[in-house]
């Protein structure tokens, strides 16, 4: 497994340079064709009445100050990766609002790369809904950058969440071509006192041997924990000082509204680490 495509939300906040930055770097080191996706905001808006002509004057004028917003994030976004060790690279810029446009566009891509929700961001609720709808939408891993902190590494150890569920085996499937690429990986489980059923589960050697015929020298750990899995994770990230956190993403869909899992919704809230994440 390769990562050909990798592409990454744009906007006009400030955390954009650290998640440009991070995705050129990921592109640099994998060969990949980076794609930046910028959306203008402008929806469809029925035209006015002719004898509106005020109200068109300020549609268009609040149109043409999005478009031009927009143009200046693309542009930024050019200027910052126009370095020859990087293959190659372009911009989408497209109307309307930005969960459905980086979910179409990721479907074409290898790995999405988005900012985590930031509640005190000047965004709207959709957007901060974005790293959750991408990660049950698109069908493809997401790469969560952190609302803080600067992440200058290449993300070089590596911590994969495993439990044995599908959703982990799909995150780990997709991160090989990273894994492939770090200088420390640790698969590490957590378990409850006395679980024998969830440790037989597990099946910790034959991940091993898995990770050994994909050229991945793994450290594997379980754990008797009775924290929160969320907090042991978190702790045992930073005890490791990982740069990178690979996990599963839970969710169903109930009536219109997607609803996360406990531990993957507050480990995406609280996370200060990359999370390479799949559903």
């Amino acid at each position: 497994m390769t990562l050909p495509t990798i592409a990454v939300h744009l906007d006009h906040t400030e955390r954009c340079e650290v998640r440009t930055l991070l995705a050129a770097r990921l592109a640099r080191r994998h060969s990949s064709h980076l794609v930046g996706i910028v959306t203008t905001g402008i929806e469809g808006i029925p035209a006015p009445m002719p004898a509106h002509a005020e109200l068109e004057d300020c549609i268009a004028g609040a149109s043409l100050h999005l478009r031009r917003r927009a143009e200046t994030v693309a542009h930024v976004f050019r200027c910052r990766i126009a370095e020859p060790t990087l293959a190659s690279f372009d911009t989408r810029l497209v109307d309307g609002e930005p969960v459905g446009a980086v979910i179409g566009l990721g479907r074409a891509s290898d790995l999405v790369v988005v900012g985590q929700a930031d509640e005190c961001a000047v965004v709207d609720h959709a957007v901060r809904q974005l790293p959750e709808e991408v990660m049950l939408q698109a069908g493809r891993p997401v790469l969560i950058v952190p609302r803080a902190g600067r992440f200058d590494g290449a993300l070089d150890r590596v911590l994969v969440a495993w439990d044995g569920s599908r959703e982990a085996a799909i995150s780990v499937h997709h991160a090989l071509p990273l894994l492939r690429k770090a200088a420390k990986v640790t698969l590490i489980s957590f378990l409850r006192e006395g679980d024998a059923s969830a440790e037989r589960a597990l099946c910790p050697g034959e991940m091993n041997n898995w990770l050994l015929r994909h050229g991945i020298q793994a450290d594997i750990e379980q754990v008797e924990t009775s924290w929160r899995f969320s907090d042991a994770l978190l702790d045992s990230a930073a005890a490791l000082e990982s740069d990178l956190l690979v996990m599963g993403g839970y969710g169903h869909a109930r009536m219109r509204e997607r609803m996360l899992g406990g531990v993957t919704r507050d480990l995406l809230a609280r996370a200060t680490v990359p999370v390479l994440i799949a559903h």
